[in-house]
């Protein structure tokens, strides 16, 4: 069973995500919606998460800041964003997969097989 945590300012973006990862990736079990990047370390903490999918620019904190404040990582992180410029970074973090919205359905699908 994979469970996943997806971390968007954009509460439509992270309602298709989870739309997406319901019709198309039956692997992932359960997922839940962070809103707010503030919010997100606890909810890793409590919901110990295998994928997150992180959104990179948000208020308040980027994707990059609510990593750092995770100190054990026990979970892999797909970096969901609008913006290519950030890959660099992102594979620095330890990035699985890097999906440029919108997010075609079948680059998720692949991305979830590659986990399993």
């Amino acid at each position: 069973m994979i469970r996943a945590l997806i971390i968007d300012d954009e509460p439509r973006a992270s309602g298709i995500l989870q739309l997406m990862i319901e019709r198309f990736v039956p692997e992932i079990e359960r997922s839940w919606i962070c809103n707010d990047a503030r919010e997100a370390a606890p909810l890793i903490h409590e919901l110990k998460p295998d994928l997150l999918f992180l959104d990179i620019r948000m208020p308040h904190l980027n994707g990059f800041d609510v990593l750092e404040q995770i100190r054990f990582r026990r979970f892999k992180v797909i970096f969901t964003t609008a913006f290519s410029e950030y890959a660099l970074k992102a594979i620095r973090f330890s990035a699985f997969d890097y999906l440029l919205k919108p997010i075609d359905p079948r680059e998720l699908i692949a991305a979830v097989e590659r986990y399993r």
